[in-house]
């Protein structure tokens, strides 16, 4: 295991290992070593079991169960770790407010930790940290008959944690995350970058009247449409034509060229969720890349929205106002809250 020195020394120069994907550099990208790092233990962890597999439990942490900050700094409170972990993000847009900050938990094999999480946030290694703001687990897993080939299933990642982050102003903040195990604390460093503002459309904002690719746009080629194996059905209508007439579900991936391999986990959660609120919210995918190949870039409906990495879900209500945004990874509660917001 390794020493809780260690996680005290990192924090001073804590790195975070973005898991979205991305198409062009930000205040937030990882340098292409650290994303081939993370691909890397991503495939490692798809075969490997859970460091620690006390998932059940992860997904409802209680302050109880983690120190409360009473104004010690974030090098005071990994003092009281007994091991350390890799905290890679799963969202890396940020502007001033509450924030969600998604993220997993690997340990040095590449194996998922699950178990009893929350984080904590200051300016800097040294200034007092403000927390625990609890990050319960969202299952990611759906079932087979909802699977595409492009998710690794049981043995991959079953769950993602994410926690409300308080961002006072834009700049650097650092993190640490801690997760309550049988056998004590284990410690991750983190930080994030967050910008004044931000070109992305947010919630309570009106989208872009994107026209999202359809069968008759691609001339009946499907292969345009998805890169799922075996393709969705989320492309039966152009998001303009219901945009302020029906509640809608739009989602930026691509389960195939994914940098972070997250898009077809996410993706199924849709195939999986539309079953239920199919007949309320118009579902609809759209990929990523021109033509489905990165070194055409960026499809236009992606430039609309100000997008750089994926995946992204943006749920939208009937007046055509968004009403949930999710950046990165996320699972089957936040996708299904995000639905339910649309529907108010």
């Amino acid at each position: 295991m390794i020493k809780t020195v260690s996680v005290i020394a990192v924090l001073g120069t804590a790195i975070i290992v973005v898991g979205c994907g991305s198409s062009s550099s930000d205040t937030s990208s990882t340098s292409a070593a650290s994303k081939s790092q993370t691909q890397t233990q991503t495939q490692a962890s798809a075969v490997l079991p859970p460091a620690v597999n006390e998932l059940g439990p992860a997904q409802r942490p209680a302050a109880s169960q983690f120190p409360a900050a009473k104004g010690r700094t974030l090098q005071q409170l990994a003092a009281q770790v007994k091991s350390s972990a890799q905290l890679g993000a799963a969202t890396g847009s940020f502007t001033p407010g509450t924030r969600r900050f998604a993220f997993a938990l690997n340990a040095k094999s590449g194996a998922f930790i699950y178990a009893p999480t929350a984080l904590y946030i200051a300016r800097t290694p040294s200034s007092p940290a403000k927390g625990p703001f609890l990050a319960p687990a969202d299952p990611m897993t759906v079932p087979a008959a909802d699977r595409s080939k492009q998710n690794t299933g049981p043995g991959g990642i079953q769950a993602i944690y994410a926690a409300q982050l308080p961002i006072a102003h834009k700049g650097s903040w650092t993190l640490l995350s801690l997760t309550r195990t049988p056998t004590g604390l284990i410690g991750a460093p983190g930080q994030l970058a967050a910008a004044a503002s931000s070109p992305i459309p947010n919630v309570g904002q009106r989208p872009p009247a994107i026209a999202t690719d359809t069968p008759a746009s691609v001339h009946g080629d499907t292969a345009l449409l998805t890169t799922r194996i075996p393709a969705d059905d989320m492309h039966q209508v152009s998001f303009k034509e219901v945009l302020g007439k029906k509640p809608i579900a739009l989602l930026f991936s691509t389960p195939q060229l994914c940098i972070s391999r997250v898009c077809g986990p996410v993706t199924d959660i849709a195939v999986q969720l539309e079953h239920e609120f199919g007949n309320r919210v118009s579902f609809i995918h759209e990929e990523v890349y021109v033509d489905n190949q990165p070194s055409k870039g960026l499809r236009p409906q992606l430039k609309a929205f100000h997008l750089q990495t994926e995946p992204w879900l943006f749920t939208v209500n009937r007046h055509g106002v968004i009403a949930a945004r999710l950046e990165g990874s996320f699972g089957v509660n936040a996708f299904r809250k995000a639905l339910q917001a649309a529907l108010q």
